[in-house]
């Protein structure tokens, strides 16, 4: 009743191994083909450094970059209107920054709002794209500590418009 289970010597059936899967095979391309052509780039851009590679590719932080400005664009639009349009009555807006009031009152309200403007803003993004050289996370974080700090800032100053304008 329990007889074992048969044997390959046992059985008359050849038996058959897989040695390899069995794949469609590639036609060789001719040795020629194979070289570099001299319009093809030969070496790819990640083995650049990180400075070429920031000079010459996609900069790291694009997006939290561009919400940096845009708030600081708008910054600047609202803290030039408060300035120039004043408030009710005889209420006039002063910009609370020393620095900045500096220069305001030394170069116009125009020149001095912008070329501060642009300066913080410049040293901010070129400082953050310096650190994501080596630390990406440590740069958004300056970026989005500056997003936070002009945005307070913006909301601020339209609560003063909105309430004395």
């Amino acid at each position: 009743m329990n007889q074992p289970p048969p044997t390959p010597e046992d059985d008359d059936r050849p038996t058959y191994r897989l040695v390899r899967p069995i794949v469609p095979s590639t036609p060789q391309r001719p040795r020629e083909t194979l070289q570099a052509s001299p319009l093809r780039r030969t070496e790819s851009p990640m083995h650049h450094s990180p400075l070429r590679r920031l000079l010459l590719g996609k900069l790291p932080l694009e997006t939290e970059t561009a919400f940096f400005l845009l708030v600081n664009l708008i910054d600047f639009f609202v803290t030039y209107y408060l300035l120039m349009a004043g408030g009710r009555g005889n209420l006039r807006f002063v910009e609370s920054n020393p620095v900045a009031r500096y220069f305001i009152d030394s170069w116009g309200p125009v020149k001095g709002m912008l070329g501060f403007k642009l300066a913080v803003v410049a040293f901010i993004c070129v400082l953050a794209q310096a650190i994501a050289l080596k630390r990406v996370d440590l740069a958004r974080g300056v970026l989005l500590i500056g997003i936070l700090a002009t945005g307070a800032v913006v909301a601020y100053s339209l609560s003063l418009w909105l309430r004395h304008a």
